[in-house]
């Protein structure tokens, strides 16, 4: 496995261990709000990962704002003691830029801890795609996963599913920054070197949602490097 791989794996890491902390420590719990949660998880990423920066916002969505993509805006919100919330944060770590989405539901609804156990799948199911297919383009991914959420009673709640990823800050595709992230018709191979002819890597990001229950649930990671395999 080459140096990036690695460099872009311990990143990937220690954004787990984070979010594993975050869960540990009890932060996420009802009555906070969602800027009080990502300040939280903030200093606590400055305190014992020595995080300095992240590479994109901060998020912590909770209830009917798990609805929205990254690039809605949002109402700051209070959790509830049955809501469903999701994480997206993109620490850097020593240059390497991590982006590590998770949902967890709070309470005993079936119908909101299926939809965290059918994103990861979906994931899991992308990430097959990927490995199965090796002139897979950003815009056959996209198709494939969204498709996915339909027949497990969800829709897909994006326009995009994931972006490449690298040393911050990661290549940026001008004047067409749509290059580079996973959404329908864009034609880009994602095995396609850059122009120094070094390997790509991409994110996969799942969001399902059902807007009639006003809820939705987000999923991502590293798509192009098994972990599994890492050493």
């Amino acid at each position: 496995m080459d140096a990036i791989s690695r460099s872009l794996i311990a990143a990937q890491n220690k954004a787990q261990a984070l979010f594993d902390a975050v869960v540990a420590t009890g932060m996420i719990q009802p009555g906070k709000l969602e800027s009080q949660l990502t300040d939280e998880i903030h200093a606590l990423a400055q305190a014992q990962f020595g995080v300095r920066r992240h590479w994109h916002k901060r998020i912590a969505r909770s209830g009917p704002n798990t609805l929205l993509t990254y690039y809605d805006p949002d109402s700051d919100r209070a959790i509830t003691d049955d809501d469903v919330v999701y994480l997206d944060f993109g620490p850097v770590f020593e240059e390497w830029e991590a982006d590590f989405g998770r949902t967890y539901a709070l309470g005993g609804d079936p119908a909101k801890h299926r939809l965290v156990a059918d994103i990861a799948t979906a994931f899991n199911r992308g990430k097959q795609f990927y490995r199965q297919t090796p002139d897979l383009t950003a815009g056959q991914l996209y198709d494939f996963v969204a498709a996915l959420a339909r027949p497990a009673g969800w829709e897909f709640g994006a326009a995009t599913a994931g972006h490449l990823i690298g040393r911050f800050p990661h290549e940026v595709a001008r004047p067409d920054p749509a290059r580079f992230s996973i959404r329908h018709d864009n034609r880009q191979r994602l095995r396609e070197p850059d122009e120094n002819g070094i390997a790509r890597h991409w994110i996969l990001e799942i969001h399902f949602v059902d807007r009639s229950s006003s809820i939705g649930g987000f999923f991502e990671e590293l798509l192009t490097i098994d972990v599994e395999n890492a050493n």
